[in-house]
C-alpha cells in the first residue's frame, strides 16, 4: 500500500483479537516515535510499551471508549488492546509539551502499526493518576495520552459528512467515521 493509501485508510479501531504483537514491532512503534519533530530539538518524549494482559486489565479500567458510541463504544470482554504504548513528557525537560510534538510521535506510531495491520486508537479520555500509579512511574513524568494497540477485529470505514460528525456503527457492527470533504477545508 502507498503513503498516501495508509494515511487515507488508517482509522480508530475499538475492538481487538486477542493475539499478542510480535515485540519487535511495538519496538519498532517506538523508535519510529522518537524520530518524530520537537520544538527546540528538545526531545522531551517518553514512551511506555505495555503488552502484558494483567498490566493491560488494569490500565483499560482507567479508559472512557468512544463516547458517541456510549454505553456500547468500549471494548468488550475479548475485544480488549493486547498492548498500550504511553506517551510521556519528561518534565525535567520539558513541562507538559504540546499537542504538536505528541501528534507527530502518536501518528508515527499510528501510521507503522497501520502498516502492520494492526489497529490503533489515540486516547486522552484516561485516568491519568491511577494509571500512571499502575505503571509505576515517577511523577518527573506527565503521562500525555495513551495508544491502545491490537489485531484490528473491526472494520471501520471514512464516509462524507451528512449531517453530523458523529461516527456510528451500523447494523452490521462497520464503524463509519464522517469526514468533511477536501474541498470543505480547503480556503
Amino acid at each position: 500500500m502507498n503513503t498516501y493509501d495508509l494515511l487515507m485508510n488508517r482509522r480508530s479501531i475499538r475492538k481487538f483479537k486477542q493475539s499478542r504483537i510480535d515485540p519487535q514491532i511495538l519496538a519498532q512503534l517506538a523508535d519510529v516515535a522518537r524520530m518524530a519533530p520537537t520544538g527546540a530539538n528538545l526531545q522531551p518524549l517518553k514512551l511506555k510499551i505495555v503488552d502484558e494482559a494483567e498490566t493491560n486489565s488494569k490500565i483499560f479500567a482507567h479508559i472512557k471508549w468512544a463516547g458517541y458510541l456510549a454505553p456500547n463504544g468500549a471494548p468488550q470482554a475479548g475485544q480488549e488492546p493486547t498492548a498500550y504504548i504511553c506517551l510521556f513528557i519528561d518534565t525535567n525537560i520539558k513541562q507538559r509539551g504540546d499537542y504538536a510534538e505528541i501528534g507527530a510521535a502518536a501518528q508515527s506510531i499510528m501510521m507503522l502499526a497501520e502498516s502492520y495491520g494492526i489497529g490503533t486508537c489515540w486516547l486522552g479520555a484516561i485516568n491519568r493518576d491511577e494509571i500512571v500509579k499502575i505503571l509505576n512511574v515517577s511523577d518527573r513524568y506527565y503521562l500525555h495520552t495513551i495508544i491502545a494497540l491490537g489485531h484490528k477485529d473491526q472494520i471501520s470505514v471514512a464516509e462524507d459528512i451528512k449531517d453530523d460528525v458523529k461516527y456510528y456503527e451500523d447494523e452490521n457492527k462497520v464503524l463509519h467515521v464522517p469526514k468533511r470533504r477536501l474541498e470543505d477545508v480547503l480556503l
